[in-house]
């Protein structure tokens, strides 16, 4: 199997650009316990890593993610996102234009449901990590550019 990485480099980190991806007290407190400075974490409507001044994610050094190993859980399940509505998980794949991995994953369907499988345990964990002010903000956020593979229901935290 190919190296994802060497895949995701081709596009210049894309999606590290202008996203803003969650993070739980949960993945808070691994970047934390991994040396990782709170100053390099915004507080705004929810949890995230800032941005440097070009849009990148602060963590985006050299092409690649300098925290590639403890990243946010959005970040694993790329090319793959998410919407709920109510208990309907829908996730979603990005276009081929925006994501040069889409394009592997269709032609390597075993690459392709490892990597759905690694998507939906990492945005069910996100979704049940999050409390629901922040989840609720996060849901707002438009993912233009994607087309949706499958629903699946959750049980939600009563």
């Amino acid at each position: 199997m190919i190296d994802f990485i060497e895949i995701c480099s081709k596009c210049g980190g894309q999606c590290c650009k202008d996203a803003n991806p969650p993070l739980s007290r949960r993945r808070l407190a691994i970047l934390l316990e991994n040396g990782i400075d709170i100053e390099k974490i915004a507080f705004e409507k929810y949890m995230h890593p800032k941005s440097k001044e070009d849009g990148f994610c602060i963590f985006f050094d050299n092409g690649k993610c300098s925290i590639h190993t403890i990243k946010p859980e959005t970040c694993v399940a790329g090319p793959f996102t998410f919407d709920l509505k109510g208990d309907m998980l829908e996730i979603y794949l990005k276009l081929e234009k925006i994501c040069p991995l889409v394009a592997y994953l269709k032609k390597d369907k075993k690459a392709y449901r490892e990597q759905f499988r690694v998507a939906v345990e990492n945005i069910v964990q996100l979704i049940m990590d999050l409390d629901e002010r922040s989840l609720r903000e996060i849901l707002k956020i438009e993912e233009p550019d994607t087309v949706k593979v499958a629903e699946i229901t959750l049980k939600l935290k009563e």
